[in-house]
């Protein structure tokens, strides 16, 4: 283990937004009990997949998508906060 220093960029939580030298930009740190809901909510789309029940994938992929925007906006916002680009592209 190494320790290092960080910068935060919102606040601490189940999705931090530091950035880790000697990084650009900075990231978004996901707790691993979030990573697993995350991993859970894929394979449960995959499973609603091959058993061709397309409505609840739809459904498990729409709140998977729903919770990335919010943490995705939650990113933005912090580098717009501290007046850094957006490292990718947004449509209008």
């Amino acid at each position: 283990m190494e320790r290092i220093e960080v910068e935060l960029f919102a606040d601490p939580g189940n999705d931090a937004v530091v950035r880790l030298p000697p990084r650009n930009f900075p990231g978004v740190l996901i707790q691993g009990d979030s990573l697993s809901i995350i991993r859970g909510d894929v394979a449960e789309i995959v499973e609603a997949c091959d058993q061709g029940d397309v409505g609840e994938a739809r459904e498990v992929a729409a709140l998977l998508l729903s919770n990335l925007d919010e943490l995705l906006d939650r990113y933005t916002a912090a580098l717009k906060a501290h007046d850094i680009p957006i490292p990718f592209y947004q449509a209008p």
